[in-house]
């Protein structure tokens, strides 16, 4: 799943929220709320 790639980059500091494609947001959003990192979610 791309949105698992996107938030994997994100808890590893190589991508930023705000650089995540609109359509794969709310998946990533998701991922990154269920890791427990909602602190990376800026946009």
């Amino acid at each position: 799943m791309l949105a698992m790639l996107f938030a994997t980059e994100i808890i590893e500091g190589n991508w930023t929220f705000k650089r995540v494609p609109g359509i794969w947001r709310e998946d990533v959003r998701a991922l990154l709320k269920a890791e427990g990192r909602e602190d990376l979610i800026s946009a």
